[in-house]
């Protein structure tokens, strides 16, 4: 196959419209005086096409079958390297550059996760010791099996929201009362689950360790079959408004913590709306005494948490302010006998030591297993989101594949000593990184630490009012709730990506957080084949002196070149916008090719019935042959439509079609056809399609804009149809 062009000292260096770009502000080239174009001769260039080797599929297929199944010492070998990558660079650990920062990191991280694990263990509708134990066992795993240095791996507030609100459907479904959220289990009914005493807690428990197994194993199925594709439908603005919706309903499910009054969980769509139906039906129950401790660690917390985040370069370390309310609360909580004199909530026995473990529940698999897909999902997403974050700012590189493996097997291994699903999360993550950590070494600091609680201090928790826990989960929102302050930015950057993010926060906030990911996923597909389904059309104009031609109707000082109409079409042209792109090229030329044929047929049928009336019947086809040479000579302010292909990436066949048919209505009324700037996948469509059998490839496709309009600068019309002058 040949491409025609014109051989100019700006030929390799400049290619018609392809290097203006469309950035804001006046397009500024100079303009050297050059010779007319009329008066230029035009002489093709010829590229000749490699020649392609013929793929062997069968023999491909065979080796690479070959390799996938061979299983040698050596690829073993690697195979477990690749599988724990602390094998390859742990045993090349710098002790004395990296160990201190290491250690710091995981102390603060550790401070941080032991009251963040108890709060969020009662938006997941578990025990406090079960979040303990589920960070835990994330640290350990992650440590062995992850590839980014620097994110933390552990509870996450959108993914403990979801697994609470399948437990407490479960747990609604089984009988157990729903306005039962007190702390009634005692440490043998927790240790002797096995002997058939299983409450409550119990249950729970045996629901979130269920959902998380079930998460883990998609997780690992993705990773196996390298669907990881998946998480790049899910864009950072959708996962921004996702975010932030869910914050809402984290932030309304704990205010009946902050008010200390019993309400039953909502569930389905609009479960916050109705959340605080209930929340106000009850309001009257208010318990003053949470409602102040609340108040109190709020105008404690707050000021902290900004504190940090202001002298964040000043600070050595962060003011661990959860730490500090929760020891505060937990003594004042004691000492005064808040429970007893108040009636106050509080977390209860929190036992030590380590569960025996326990398989999941196989009889809730079929009722669970489609609400752990949204679940998996969410929390591959989250996790490979910030690992590349981390390694593009620090400069090395992680594996997607391997942290979907790593994540995975975080949620089934734990799923069997009692956890529920993690990911990583940004607050500890940028925790971890701005306090020094260089490694996953880090993780093991940070799992001693929570082995230290859950062996010895967990016990001394036993006052902590839950009002304070939901003071910490509130405030841990901030991050979420401020992207409204991003907003004027945004829509000032992309307005779709900004109405995507206003979708899908609505959704996931007044619908439910599942249904709201996949509304959020179907608006944001929706969005990308509206942006091809009615894209920017331009009519282009030539700068003066150079071989540029721009949108006439975006920059000034541009010249609409005489007898040629440039049209450029910015989509892949396919059956969704084959008729746009037919009317926006009719409506910029001013020339409807289909209209003048039909008037013209209307206009030769009604002359030839009057002349008809005049003539004698032998003398018809003289008639008819001088009305159709009389009807063609109308006459256009144009002779050529150039169609510039360097925006549309691809043709299927109702655009190949539509350009068919574009050719050969403007032939019918004397108007050439050419195309430019043609991508190899475009031409191989054109020529599959048979468009090519209209004439010579040499006279149709032109290697940039201007050389088809140096082409048809020395083409004349003559009688509505055109021929070539001084062609070579």
């Amino acid at each position: 196959m040949l491409l025609t062009g014109r051989i100019s000292p700006l030929t390799d260096c400049r290619m018609a419209s392809t290097e203006a770009n469309n950035a804001d502000g006046m397009l500024a080239l100079s303009t050297m005086a050059s010779p007319a174009l009329k008066n230029r001769k035009y002489s093709p260039i010829i590229l000749e096409e490699q020649e392609k080797n013929t793929l062997d599929v069968k023999k491909i297929a065979v080796k690479r079958l070959k390799k996938c199944c061979s299983c040698t010492p050596t690829r073993a070998k690697d195979f477990f390297v690749d599988f724990f990558p602390a094998i390859r660079w742990f045993p090349k650990y710098k002790w004395k550059e990296w160990i201190l920062g290491d250690i710091m990191s995981g102390l603060l991280v550790g401070i941080l996760l032991v009251p963040q694990s108890i709060a969020y263990s009662l938006l997941a509708g578990q025990e406090p010791i079960y979040g303990l134990y589920t960070s835990f066992f994330a640290c350990i795993i992650y440590f062995l099996m992850g590839t980014s240095k620097h994110i933390s791996v552990g509870i996450f507030g959108v993914l403990c929201l979801m697994i609470g609100q399948v437990v407490d459907r479960e747990l609604q479904l089984a009988g157990f009362d729903i306005y039962d959220d007190g702390n009634s289990t005692s440490q043998s009914e927790m240790f002797n689950q096995s002997a058939g005493l299983c409450g409550r807690s119990c249950f729970a428990i045996r629901i979130g360790s269920t959902l998380t197994f079930m998460a883990g194993v998609y997780q690992v199925a993705m990773g196996i079959f390298q669907v990881g594709f998946i998480s790049v439908y899910l864009s950072d603005s959708l996962l921004s408004g996702f975010a932030t919706g869910a914050s809402f309903t984290i932030l309304t499910s704990q205010v009946k913590y902050l008010l200390g009054i019993s309400i039953p969980r909502a569930h389905g769509p609009g479960s916050l709306v109705k959340t605080w139906v209930y929340i106000f039906k009850n309001i009257h129950t208010t318990n003053i005494c949470d409602l102040v401790t609340s108040l109190v660690c709020l105008l404690v917390l707050v000021p902290l948490k900004e504190i940090n985040e202001c002298y964040k370069s000043k600070l050595k370390v962060p003011i661990p302010g959860e730490l500090l309310v929760v020891v505060l609360a937990t003594l004042v909580s004691h000492y005064g006998h808040l429970s007893t004199k108040f009636n106050s909530t509080i977390a209860g026995n929190i036992p030590t030591g380590f569960m025996a473990p326990a398989p999941p529940d196989w009889s809730l698999i079929p009722r669970i297993a489609a609400d752990a897909l949204p679940i998996s999902i969410i929390g591959f997403a989250i996790t490979v989101s910030l690992s590349e974050m981390f390694a593009k700012k620090h400069g090395y590189l992680v594996r997607a594949n391997q942290e979907m493996f790593a994540i995975g097997t975080c949620n089934i291994i734990p799923a069997f000593f009692h956890c529920f699903t993690t990911s990583a999360a940004l607050a500890k993550s940028l925790v971890k990184e701005s306090t020094g950590c260089r490694t996953q070494f880090s993780s093991i600091v940070t799992a001693l630490v929570l082995l230290l609680v859950l062996l010895v201090i967990a016990p001394l928790f036993y006052s902590l009012q839950k009002c304070v826990l939901g003071v910490i989960t509130i405030v841990n929102l901030r991050g979420a709730l401020r992207k409204f302050i991003e907003l004027p930015r945004m829509w000032k950057v992309s307005k779709v990506d900004t109405v995507i993010w206003f979708v899908t926060m609505l959704s996931s906030a007044l619908v439910s957080t599942e249904l709201g990911l996949l509304i959020g996923v179907s608006f944001s597909v929706i969005c990308v084949i509206a942006r091809t389904q009615v894209p920017r059309a331009a009519l282009l104009g030539h700068l003066e002196g150079t071989e540029i031609y721009e949108d006439v109707g975006r920059y000034k000082n541009l010249q609409n070149l005489s007898g040629v109409k440039i049209f450029r079409f910015e989509a892949p042209l396919y059956y969704a916008n084959k008729e746009f792109f037919k009317k926006y090229l009719y409506k910029q030329t001013g020339v409807n090719p289909t209209l003048i044929i039909v008037a013209r047929k209307k206009a030769e049928r009604k002359i030839i019935r009057e002349m008809k009336q005049k003539a004698t019947v032998n003398s018809c086809t003289s008639v008819k042959t001088e009305v159709t040479v009389q009807l063609s000579k109308q006459e256009f302010e144009f002779h050529t439509v150039i169609i510039d292909f360097s925006v549309i990436q691809f043709l299927d066949m109702a655009g190949i079609a539509t350009v068919k048919e574009v050719y050969k209505d403007y032939k019918q009324i004397g108007i050439q056809v050419l195309l430019s700037n043609c991508n190899a996948s475009v031409i191989d469509s054109l020529h599959n399609g048979g468009y090519f059998e209209n004439g010579d490839i040499h006279t149709l496709v032109f290697y940039s804009v201007h050389d088809a309009v140096m082409f048809a600068s020395n083409v004349r019309q003559k009688n509505g149809d055109w021929e070539a002058n001084n062609f070579c």
